[in-house]
């Protein structure tokens, strides 16, 4: 009798137990779920929203739209590191395809935000661009760089049409390429390569990656055959808007922000006269590097964001440093005191700092190198935007 009445009381707070456990265990699944759903909101906000938003392809991919909703979102947070070249080569080292490294992460921990790449060379059918970067390992390299959560933009320097000399070559050319020049059908042949090459940037699953283009970029300056003593404003003008048709109406391609970037400007007039008009840029860049002395380039710096930014925010357009830097970075403090003080809260999405070339040519730090210990200081900043921090704004 009292085995079973203890058999029944067991039963009893077993099956209460059983009861608790699966009523505790449904609620954590519950709450699982709704952290889930939460998580899954808010990482898809963006995505979710992207449909609705303006850019100047009105076929764009949904993946070029939701790069425009995380370049508006980010001068929220602070504003992206970026670097040409990145992951291609630095300094001593060039990528042969069996490894994934970078300058900027060996000094900081971790990758910058913004990748740029370069296909001048493309337009001829090499093989490798004009640093000698291997367009099937770039492919690679801005897969891998858009997986992990970054921004992708690429420039673009093709050789003089005419000479056959390299881009920076000033000899006219503009006019022989436009609609009725002569050598209008070897252009559409250039851009109909261009088009091969971002058709090629997918993911694993097939998908689009998107892309910032910046092609034709410091025409105010003089050293391109595109440049403001090799051709007219208007001419300029057409040459950016038959690039853009051939690219998104003849050739389909539709993963591509369009980016129009001078060099320093003294005003407003000059930053637009060459441009080609809001139905055709998507994004709004400078390039300022740091030429002259140190409080020249400060001012330089506050000068001409400013400008940028008061532009930008009339034409409800997105801009960023889109190339700049100190060449071997001499100055020990150059990330903090120079350049973080003259650019934070100026409004930019990002600046991105040319490439580490050669032992006299680099923009950005390296184990050892004068500046690195700063870097890692400008790193840590909470308005300091690098890889781990930009995924987050998905």
């Amino acid at each position: 009798m009292l085995m079973e009445t203890l058999n029944i009381r067991n039963h009893g707070l077993n099956s209460s137990a059983k009861r608790y456990h699966r009523h505790a265990k449904t609620g954590k699944c519950a709450t699982l779920i709704l952290i889930s759903i939460f998580v899954m909101s808010c990482k898809s906000t963006l995505l979710t929203n992207s449909t609705t938003v303006n850019v100047t392809d009105p076929n764009a991919d949904e993946s070029a739209k939701h790069l425009m909703l995380r370049i508006r979102e980010i001068p929220k947070n602070g504003y992206a590191f970026g670097h040409q070249d990145a992951t291609a080569y630095g300094m001593g080292w060039k990528n042969d395809g069996t490894s994934y490294r970078s300058d900027v992460a060996e000094v900081s921990g971790d990758f910058p935000a913004v990748y740029g790449f370069e296909i001048g060379h493309i337009e001829l059918g090499h093989q490798q661009n004009l640093d000698s970067v291997d367009f099937d390992l770039m492919t690679r390299l801005i897969q891998k760089a858009h997986k992990s959560g970054g921004i992708i933009s690429i420039s673009w320097h093709p050789d003089n049409p005419v000479t056959n000399k390299s881009a920076w070559d000033p000899s006219p050319a503009v006019a022989e390429i436009l609609e009725g020049g002569l050598m209008h059908p070897k252009y559409q042949a250039w851009v109909a390569k261009v088009a091969d090459f971002m058709h090629g940037l997918k993911t694993q699953t097939g998908k689009p990656i998107p892309i910032v283009f910046r092609p034709f970029h410091e025409m105010n300056g003089s050293w391109f055959w595109w440049g403001r003593k090799s051709c007219t404003p208007k001419e300029f003008q057409l040459l950016w808007r038959q690039t853009y048709e051939l690219l998104t109406n003849t050739y389909n391609v539709h993963n591509l922000l369009y980016c129009y970037s001078t060099d320093v400007v003294k005003n407003e007039k000059e930053y637009l006269k060459f441009y080609p008009g809001d139905n055709y840029v998507d994004i709004l860049g400078i390039d300022l590097y740091h030429k002259n002395s140190t409080e020249r380039y400060i001012e330089l710096l506050k000068d001409n964001l400013s400008l940028l930014s008061k532009i930008g925010k009339f034409k409800n357009k997105p801009f960023a440093m889109t190339e700049g830097g100190l060449n071997m970075v001499p100055v020990e403090d150059w990330w903090t005191n120079v350049l973080d003080k003259s650019v934070a809260n100026t409004g930019i999405a990002w600046a991105l700092f040319w490439r580490n070339a050669w032992p006299n040519h680099y923009f950005g730090p390296f184990k050892g190198q004068k500046s690195s210990a700063d870097f890692k200081k400008f790193k840590g900043l909470s308005h300091v935007l690098f890889l781990e921090d930009i995924k987050k704004i998905r």
